[in-house]
């Protein structure tokens, strides 16, 4: 007896690292993006809007995950034997953009852009292989101002969607600080790249593990309370001790917020009189002093960094940005390497708890910097550019931990076919409801009444319009309206199964040419909206 041939079927499933979005989320982070948005233009941005993969080597590779075969990015060949790659941010595709239409624009030329971006990398916890950014860009602006407006921009974004003063902070600092480090510890020559790059990992970890643990980074390596081990830099002490007496002259600057010291533009509410840890303030010019005459004053590139970083905070202070907004941090480094300037992380301080239930900070949602050789790969020119990236994903969780965000859209009004032969008439009355503003829709499955109450407790509806033949072939055509948030609340206060029936509940009847007006009431009623 032949074996029947078994029908192959593709199995369901969501590729690593991707999600799916729902639509209450999706309405959320669309209502989030608008606030965004607007903050961008009242700063005088443009929107650009660029494809979501490039040829290859206009993206060029820039991502610090360099161990993998393909550098971090997906990538595919054309017909024309040509390797293309999806975008993994949407700075390098603007760089292409701006070379491509350089004469015809405006300098400097400030655009905006959201989107999806892909790298691939190693999915994890929170780290997904798709993701969208929110970015702002200038371009054709010297160092200065034009950073330090976009330092501005990011903390006037977090208070936008609703992370109040307090609970976020710009972070910055300038490549050419690290770059003049790197010169002092003599690991400027290419051939210690990869040990520069152990360095920076380094210094970035220093607000996990504290000074301790980068002083166990920068040497032989360091083993965690599991038992598992990272490999360090390697440096001798001498190296070691001008890396951390260089982060140490920063922790030394910062001072506990005191009444004294809480500057006009802070919040009151802000200051802790219980707390002995914080929050604090960062007494900059005393560092950057230190760090000018005991650190960088052999390093010329060390020093441009400190004096581009003591002209951005007389642009902050003069704009009214104190340091509870936006703050000096040696240990912020940004993963890319097209950056050449001053770098930038927007941090929310707040704690949240994790999956576990345990407590943790959340960190940063987004960042930029200055990328002055992006745009000369092809024009051949120096061509100065800055700008900042918001984390979608990351600032919507951030939001959610605050209890910020809150999808108010209702679900539609569902006008419920009690006659199929009659479906001509159950169409127009959606239709009038649709003219009139207020969502709605008509049921469109084949099921009856009972399936058809489930699915619109299901869609969240505030309300069905029913008409039977009774309602129908009254001395006035009828329409009757079920109101179902007031029957849910009616329900919780009602026991006996008689009295509900006797009751009917948030269920009442109109005359068929009222049913605009008295569903615009029942939607007033719970949402204060008339549509």
């Amino acid at each position: 007896m032949s074996k029947k041939n078994k029908t192959r079927r593709p199995k369901a499933r969501l590729p690593k690292g991707m999600r799916d979005g729902q639509a209450r989320e999706i309405r959320a982070m669309n209502a989030m993006l608008e606030k965004i948005r607007a903050v961008y233009e009242l700063y005088g941005f443009e929107p650009l809007e660029t494809p979501a993969f490039e040829y290859s080597d206009a993206l060029g590779k820039f991502l610090p995950d360099q161990d993998r075969p393909n550098a971090g990015v997906f990538s595919f060949e054309d017909e024309d034997k040509q390797w293309l790659s999806l975008r993994y941010d949407l700075t390098a595709p603007l760089a292409r953009y701006v070379a491509l239409n350089y004469d015809g624009l405006p300098k400097p030329y400030r655009r905006y852009a959201t989107g999806s971006v892909w790298r691939n990398e190693k999915p994890g916890p929170g780290r997904f292989r798709q993701f969208t950014q929110f970015d702002a860009d200038t371009v054709g602006a010297p160092v200065g101002a034009a950073d330090a407006e976009m330092c501005m921009l990011m903390a006037d974004v977090m208070e936008a969607v609703g992370i109040k003063r307090g609970d976020y902070v710009i972070r910055v600092n300038n490549r050419k600080i690290l770059d003049g480090l790197r010169e002092i510890v003599g690991l400027a020559d290419s051939e210690h790249d990869g040990k520069w790059l152990t360095v920076l990992r380094s210094l970035d970890k220093y607000d996990k593990f504290g000074i301790d643990g980068v002083k166990l980074l920068l040497g032989t390596g360091r083993k965690d309370d599991s038992g598992d081990y990272t490999k360090g830099a390697e440096l001798d002490d001498n190296q070691i001790q001008i890396i951390v007496g260089f982060v140490i002259q920063f922790i030394e600057s910062l001072i506990p917020l005191s009444e004294s010291n809480l500057e006009e533009d802070h919040d009151e509410k802000l200051f802790n009189k219980d707390s002995a840890e914080g929050p604090y303030v960062l007494e900059t010019d005393d560092m950057l002093e230190e760090w000018r005459e005991n650190i960088f004053h052999e390093s010329e590139i060390g020093l441009q960094g400190v004096q581009e970083l003591e002209d951005m905070l007389n642009l902050f202070e003069s704009a009214g940005y104190g340091t509870l907004r936006i703050q000096i941090d040696p240990s912020v480094i940004r993963g890319l390497e097209y950056y050449t300037g001053p770098v930038f992380e927007a941090e929310v301080t707040f704690d949240v708890k994790n999956d576990k239930g345990q407590v943790i900070q959340f960190g940063s949602v987004g960042g930029g910097g200055r990328y002055d050789g992006l745009v000369a790969r092809f024009k051949g020119i120096e061509i100065p550019a800055t700008g900042m990236s918001i984390g979608v994903s990351r600032l919507y969780t951030a939001l959610q931990a605050l209890g910020e965000l809150e999808d108010e859209t209702t679900g539609p009004m569902l006008v419920l076919v009690m006659d199929k032969e009659r479906i001509a008439d159950y169409q127009k009355m959606t239709q009038e409801l649709r003219a009139a503003g207020i969502r709605c829709e008509m049921y469109v499955g084949g099921s009856g009444m009972r399936a058809q109450m489930k699915y619109a407790d299901k869609r969240g509806a505030p309300c069905v319009i029913i008409q039977g033949d009774d309602e129908r072939n009254a001395e006035e055509e009828m329409v009757t309206i079920k109101d179902l948030v007031e029957g849910s609340e009616l329900s919780k206060q009602i026991t006996d199964n008689k009295e509900w029936r006797e009751g009917r509940p948030a269920q009442f009847s109109v005359k068929r040419d009222e049913l605009v007006e008295a569903v615009r009431l029942v939607l007033k009623r719970h949402t204060g909206q008339e549509g």
